[in-house]
């Protein structure tokens, strides 16, 4: 290129001085020199427009894209949660871990990706991540269809072979009862391998390794090639688009959630369960299916991006820059360059690693955030359960209900924290205060979920007597003398609801002998405990399913949304300026690792450990398991009301608390490392560093990743 160069010099020079006498040939004097700048230009422009600002937003369109796709499938992971628990006959505790795993992903490779990974073709890394969740969507929904049909508990039994004659619950022949046990047994042996939940679980964690590099290397590329006083606004453009994700991820489960598990193959009218029925399983496998293909699709656009782009603060006179580096790259190809040793890469790993935690600021903010993401985390996967047991609402109408009030002020409130921190400017100690004090509102509001929770089910023989009076916590009496004649199952949850207003474990245990109807509209009739506990005039009956909750309880269930909505509203408004806080407060080439480590430990001390350790918990409120063709301890079926609500909301406000006082210590660091070095460029967001580093940060960008001069400038 240079000889190339010389040579077109040269030829001008002489055109120039053979024609200088003719003055009638100005325009071929011109026409060399014209040719001259468009060689000159003809290798910059193809530089500068893969590095013009249209270059950044379709980066930035990718991104937000992408960040869509991992937030619609982390939501149908979250939405999905009891139905894969009632599937699998799964603990909340074990539900917990599986839902952890994918963190357990993210350790796995997370720091490397956000250390090395800026080093290498970040929007590629990205697109293999996007493709890797594809793969993890597609595993995670295929135990599916390697098991048999969805069997529910059922004490109902009809007395001949026909299935349209009548049920009768109450049996008083021995020889119906063994029938019946030894069905069960033939049933448990083909039963398929409870086991399959394994693939679920290496499914969420191949779906966390996918996600790893999408933020720490998406955030960097931003920050490397916009402006400074854009990067508020484009990480709330992010964020508002991710809250997207789950909005759409959360009325996707609702949708599923209606439809039944095994929709297409078995004869809907049989189905004597309805959604409102906590034995119901919806089709939790269709929304991994669907955010398979959406994390398939968000991949595409990364594989055609190019490795770098040009700053906005860059002038057309560093084009002579670019024609030095260009001849540089001539004169020492990269091929000839020496490798540096994995000893020395290692150890600048260390230093940078050991630089960025021992930064008070940073670790005191860490520390903060781990306390508020671990009430988050364990409160948002339960959220949906926390719906149905205390409010008696269906698992799609919970799911389409955060989607559709909870979300949308969520997301409005992370965009207008952008907006709001790029309008007054906020440095670090600004964006503290602000944050700090949205969050805070937010927590004294969430308080008030203690004050509108719903009593107990009236469940006869479990919260209640036979007789409608409360008996002790944990005192089941499922047998009364109205049923002791009926060889009733124990252990099995088939509720139905009496004309008295209570609910009994199974239609055997209210004592029903006839029933009329078919599938869900079955009625069961002369029930002898319903005539027990003093029911009004009539023909002692009850129908499939749990009594609905009170009018009370619907009331309190309208107030718990209002300060859901307002909550999560002033908790969001903060999140922008906190999430900038982040690495505003680690020098600037430390920012992509800073990032990396903030995701690692978040995910791994509070997204692994936080849905086990509340699911254990809520697994201790439980008053009636159900139980597995084999007669083992299924999925819990009913839970105390009173102390799910108190365990939840008590976990949750007792984790974040705390994060306040950490918080406030946080702020009096800056205060005072501000106040005796005004002139730090951290508190004007790093500008300082910014100019310093501009013109080293050029030519870094300009060398391979396996240049020593690309490793030393990246590192501290």
């Amino acid at each position: 290129m240079t000889s190339s160069c010389d040579h077109s010099v040269q030829k001008s020079t002489m055109t120039v001085e053979t024609e200088s006498s003719n003055v009638n040939n100005l325009n071929e004097e011109a026409k060399p020199a014209q040719l001259l700048d468009d060689e000159a230009n003809r290798n910059l422009p193809v530089k500068k427009k893969t590095s013009s600002c249209t270059g950044l937003k379709a980066f930035l369109a990718a991104l937000s894209f992408s960040y869509l796709s991992k937030a619609l499938s982390g939501t149908i992971m979250k939405s999905s949660i009891t139905q894969i628990e009632r599937r699998f006959d799964l603990t909340s505790s074990v539900v917990g871990f599986i839902d952890g795993s994918f963190e357990m992903g993210n350790l796995l490779v997370i720091a490397f990706v956000s250390y090395f990974g800026a080093k290498l073709h970040r929007p590629r890394i990205i697109a293999a991540g996007c493709f890797t969740m594809a793969l993890g969507n597609f595993l995670t929904a295929m135990p599916h269809f390697f098991m048999g049909y969805y069997k529910y508990e059922t004490s109902s039994h009809t007395s001949s072979a026909n299935l349209t004659s009548s049920i009768i619950p109450c049996s008083r022949h021995q020889d119906v009862n063994e029938t019946l046990l030894e069905f069960s047994s033939s049933g448990c042996e083909k039963e398929p391998s409870s086991y399959m939940w394994v693939y679920i679980l290496l499914g969420n964690m191949l779906r966390g390794i996918g996600e790893t590099p999408i933020t720490p290397l998406g955030i960097s590329y931003l920050d490397d090639f916009a402006k400074e006083e854009d990067i508020p606004v484009y990480v709330a453009c992010l964020h508002t688009t991710a809250m997207m994700g789950p909005m759409f991820g959360f009325l996707l489960g609702s949708l599923c959630a209606k439809l039944y598990v095994d929709i297409g193959f078995v004869d809907l009218g049989s189905i004597t369960i309805t959604p409102q029925d906590s034995r119901w399983v919806g089709a939790w496998w269709l929304g991994f299916l669907i955010g398979g293909v959406a994390s398939f699709l968000a991949a595409l656009p990364f594989c055609f991006l190019p490795k770098s782009l040009k700053k906005p603060e860059e002038t057309k006179n560093e084009q002579t820059s670019y024609c030095l580096l260009d001849a540089t790259r001539k004169v020492l190809p990269p091929s000839k360059s020496k490798p540096r040793k994995w000893s020395a890469i290692l150890k600048d790993f260390y230093t940078s690693l050991k630089a960025v935690l021992s930064n008070p600021m940073y670790f005191t903010f860490l520390c903060c955030s781990l306390l508020q993401f671990s009430s988050f985390i364990g409160f948002i996967t339960y959220k949906p359960k926390y719906m149905e047991q205390q409010y008696g609402q269906s698992t799609s109408k919970s799911n389409f209900l955060i989607g559709v009030t909870s979300l949308p002020p969520v997301g409005l409130g992370i965009f207008l924290g952008g907006l709001i921190m790029k309008k007054y400017k906020m440095g670090i100690l600004k964006a503290t205060k602000f944050a700090f004090t949205m969050s805070f509102l937010a927590y004294a509001f969430s308080l008030l979920h203690f004050f509108v929770g719903c009593e107990n089910n009236v469940v006869a023989g479990i919260t209640v007597s036979y007789e409608g009076k409360p008996i002790p916590y944990h005192e089941n009496a499922v047998f009364s003398e109205c049923n002791s004649d009926c060889k009733c199952a124990s252990n099995v949850w088939d509720p139905v609801c009496g004309d008295n207003g209570l609910t009994y474990a199974s239609s055997c245990l209210a004592g029903c002998t006839t029933s009329v109807g078919h599938g869900k509209n079955m009625v069961f009739h002369n029930c002898s405990c319903l005539e027990s506990s003093g029911s009004r005039i009539g023909n002692n009956s009850a129908t499939l399913g749990q009594c609905p909750k009170s009018d009370d309880c619907s009331r309190k269930f309208i107030y718990y949304v209002v300060i859901q909505v307002i909550g999560g509203f002033f908790y969001a408004l903060g999140g922008t300026p906190a999430y900038v806080i982040m690495f505003k407060c680690v020098q600037a080439e430390l920012k992509s690792l800073a990032v990396g480590l903030y995701t690692l430990f978040i995910r791994v001390l509070a997204g692994l450990p936080a849905p086990v350790y509340f699911g254990a918990l809520i697994d201790k409120t439980c008053l009636k398991w159900g139980s597995t063709s084999c007669g083992q301890r299924g999925a819990c079926r009913l839970y105390d009301s009173n102390a799910y609500r108190y365990v939840y909301l008590g976990l949750s406000a007792v984790l974040r608390g705390p994060s306040y006082l950490i918080g406030i210590l946080f702020y009096t660091m800056g205060k005072k490392y501000f106040q005796n070095k005004s002139s730090n460029p951290v508190e004007n967001g790093g500008r300082e560093d910014a100019n310093m580093n501009r013109e080293d940060n050029c030519r870094a960008k300009e060398h391979l990743p396996g240049s020593p001069d690309a490793e030393n400038e990246s590192s501290i």
